[in-house]
């Protein structure tokens, strides 16, 4: 074990057994599973919905959209902080029982909406509740061992991948059996469900600290083995979702291109964005456990040369077939970036500032999901759709060469 693992191992204030973590590690799957699975069965309509509630012209509902898009992730890069800060204080089970509870007022909500303020307020209002990912991950790495935290942070984060990949799918039948008023009711509900999920089966042995206790964000820094290392993971975290969602907007139009506008677009299109979830599921948690081993920033600079070498080939396709193989090798590398991420944030951070520390990862994420899509557009309107590829691959090099350097230290414990 390295000094810095050892360093925050010595923080954690009691060690918890061994089948506690291992049934909140189950709930907290269900509920990042139930949550992802929510959010994303709601993207692919809700452009749709917004259409339904006015009489928009292309280019406004195209604003609308886009503003009702990313309201929620300009929001949680701003106030997961805050969040972060109070989880420390009071329990990361807190902030997951109001994380669920506000996304299941504002998505039942956005049921009776009646205008596009309404879904672009409720939208923003929702980014305010946001954070159950990262106090699932605060409150698992620090009852986790460190020396399994990769193993068991990479199960985590398989829940949001399979509740995203399998999101669309449900939210498409559902919108065409049911409207999409109900399916707004239907996805509350099963935020609901996590929210009792959270309740009866999530434990957490808390001591609350107390207010002047409570550590200023210069002193959250001071007590940080490696805050070079922490705030590395931060903007390595930024530009790996910046990279992942610059494909985004551009993914359904590029696969039309390539296969000349055939009828079956629609559904080459759901495959293709589909396929990295799947070998990202399958991957994640072995790539955790052997990152436990050798090292989780081996793994993650490992992701990174191989999406480099993917995203270079995706420019120059010539069928749906090759686009789909080297998606679905991508979906490799993704399970050794963000998950080895969260790995090396928990092993080097004090059990006393893991919410805050996860709370500002999620900010730096947040800040991701938002200029990715941006970025794809952009560069996509100057230089086509393949130039986004190529774009891509050059953010993956340039965030593998901030993560050579900033995990030198960790690479030579390892080896020595």
């Amino acid at each position: 074990m390295s000094e810095t693992e050892q360093s925050a191992d010595s923080e954690a204030p009691f060690t918890v057994p061994k089948k506690i973590w291992h049934r909140n590690l189950i709930a907290l799957w269900v509920g990042l599973f139930l949550t992802s699975m929510g959010f994303s069965e709601l993207m692919p309509f809700l452009s749709l919905y917004i259409e339904t509630l006015g009489n928009y012209t292309h280019s406004e509902l195209s604003l609308y959209s886009g503003l009702a898009f990313s309201a929620s992730f300009i929001v949680a890069a701003v106030v997961s902080p805050l969040w972060g800060s109070l989880a420390d204080r009071y329990g990361r089970r807190l902030m997951l029982l109001r994380a669920s509870l506000g996304m299941t007022i504002c998505v039942l909500l956005m049921g009776f909406a009646t205008n596009v303020w309404m879904i672009i307020g409720l939208r923003f209002i929702q980014g305010i509740f946001s954070g159950y990912m990262p106090n699932s991950n605060a409150l698992l790495a620090i009852q986790v061992p460190k020396k399994e935290s990769g193993k068991a942070l990479g199960i985590l984060s398989t829940g949001g991948v399979s509740g995203a990949l399998f999101g669309p799918f449900l939210g498409g039948i559902l919108a065409s059996v049911f409207s999409y008023r109900v399916t707004f009711f239907i996805t509350g509900s099963l935020m609901l469900v996590v929210f009792f999920v959270t309740l009866f089966f999530v434990k957490e042995k808390f001591q609350p600290v107390a207010k002047e206790d409570n550590l200023h964000t210069k002193e959250v820094i001071h007590v940080l083995p490696h805050p070079k290392l922490i705030f590395g993971m931060f903007v390595t975290t930024m530009i790996i979702q910046a990279s992942n969602n610059s494909i985004s907007p551009i993914l359904s139009l590029y696969v039309k291109q390539i296969m000349h506008g055939s009828p079956t677009v629609t559904f080459f299109s759901g495959v293709v964005a589909a396929v990295p979830g799947i070998s990202t599921l399958v991957a994640a948690p072995r790539l955790g456990a052997i990152g436990d081993r050798i090292g989780s920033e081996k793994i993650m600079i490992f992701g990174f040369i191989l999406a480099i070498f993917l995203y270079v080939p995706m420019a120059f396709v010539t069928n749906v077939w090759e686009l789909m193989i080297l998606r679905f090798l991508l979906g490799v590398s993704n399970a050794c970036m963000l998950p080895a991420v969260q790995a090396i944030i928990a092993k080097n951070t004090p059990a006393q500032v893991t919410g805050r520390i996860f709370s500002w990862n999620q900010s730096f994420q947040a800040v991701g999901n938002f200029s990715g899509p941006m970025i794809g557009s952009v560069v996509s309107s100057i230089f086509g759709y393949s130039g986004v590829f190529i774009s891509t691959s050059i953010l993956v090099f340039l965030n593998l060469c901030l993560v050579l350097n900033d995990t030198k230290a960790l690479r030579r414990t390892h080896q020595a």
